[in-house]
């Protein structure tokens, strides 16, 4: 009887495993052509104020590749991947220097590239666990397989969060600027990059000393990256 128990529950998990799988990679070629018009994170966000019973009202609008500035696609790259054309998926070089600075006494910071964001903030949750670490390592693997860089890049700019409720370029440059995504300049393309990092706590159209500076350093890393001729290698 144990063993037949066994048996059954061996062959349930192995069905759920195979039909996770056969989904996952289905979601992954079907948004390798059709927009995406949302995300894990949008919803989390949704689900995150009916709880606290502060509505929030999600902007986003997607925008193809031809109507996505070239500053912006660089000044993201600069400052969240520069690596992002070569890689294929997992910054190994960024990964080892983030954990021996964390050995060294320093604190722990990400590594993660723009194609794990674009897995995570896609599929996944926000929340920090290894469960959602090893599921973005998943879905990581599969964009890299089954997308262009130029796609993983397009979806990415097109889902990233830039403020509270604010989704994707589209959105952003009309909340901070004013301006489609199309007509975003190099210093506020440069802004926008600058405040990934934490887009719920900082403004692009307000920066802060920070925000500031970071954008300036990000203006640099475009020009010394070779600027918008670096978009020809993905």
């Amino acid at each position: 009887m144990m063993q037949d128990w066994w048996r059954r529950t061996l062959r349930v998990l192995l069905l759920g495993l195979a039909g996770f799988v056969a989904l996952s990679i289905l979601l992954v070629l079907l948004f390798r052509i059709v927009p995406v018009f949302g995300s894990m994170v949008m919803v989390e966000r949704k689900i995150q104020s009916w709880v606290a019973r502060e509505p929030i009202t999600i902007e986003h609008r997607w925008r193809p590749w031809s109507e996505l500035s070239d500053n912006a696609k660089l000044a993201v790259i600069a400052a969240e991947d520069q690596r992002f054309p070569h890689h294929r998926g997992f910054d190994v070089d960024e990964i080892q220097r983030a954990w021996e600075a964390s050995r060294n006494g320093g604190k722990l910071r990400g590594a993660s590239t723009i194609s794990q964001q674009t897995a995570k903030n896609l599929f996944l949750w926000t929340g920090r666990n290894w469960v959602r670490k090893g599921l973005e390592a998943w879905f990581t693997v599969l964009i890299e397989l089954l997308w262009p860089k130029e796609r993983i890049l397009e979806v990415y700019l097109n889902i990233v969060e830039w403020d509270n409720g604010v989704f994707g370029l589209e959105a952003a440059a009309q909340h901070y600027f004013g301006v489609s995504a199309s007509q975003l300049t190099q210093a506020q393309a440069s802004r926008l990059a600058a405040i990934l990092p934490n887009p719920r706590g900082w403004s692009a159209s307000r920066p802060n000393s920070h925000v500031v500076q970071r954008s300036a350093w990000i203006r640099r890393q475009m020009q010394n990256l070779g600027g918008h001729s670096y978009l020809e290698r993905l």
